[in-house]
């Protein structure tokens, strides 16, 4: 007869790794993303960081005027998600976009604009 306690942890081990095989695909999911820039000949860098189950946008503003750069993001089955955000001269700004359902391709529309806001 087999040790019992023997048993019960290969039965732990089998289902602690049932358990994270579906978090290790989604770890290693991977997608496309697609940035189509408007920034009407301001300085502004864009980087797009894909992670798993986000995707963030940083935006570098290297010039000498406070900018409103307007985001647009399509990663179809979801809907589209539109946001902003300002960026001061010299700074770098973030968004980010959290998938709600399983994507392959992100689409990102900026639009970026001199900002009369102080």
């Amino acid at each position: 007869m087999p040790n019992l306690t023997r048993v019960r942890r290969r039965l732990a081990v089998a289902a602690l790794a049932t358990a994270v095989l579906p978090l290790a695909a989604w770890a290693e999911a991977t997608y496309d993303v697609e940035v189509k820039p408007a920034l009407n000949d301001l300085p502004i860098k864009i980087e797009a960081v894909p992670m798993p189950a986000m995707l963030v946008v940083k935006l570098t503003n290297t010039g000498t005027t406070k900018v409103r750069c307007d985001l647009r993001y399509d990663a179809s089955p979801q809907p589209i998600r539109r946001s902003y955000v300002y960026v001061e001269p010299g700074e770098t700004a973030q968004n980010s976009f959290q998938a709600k359902r399983k994507w392959f391709n992100v689409v990102v529309d900026v639009t970026c604009k001199p900002s009369d806001k102080s």
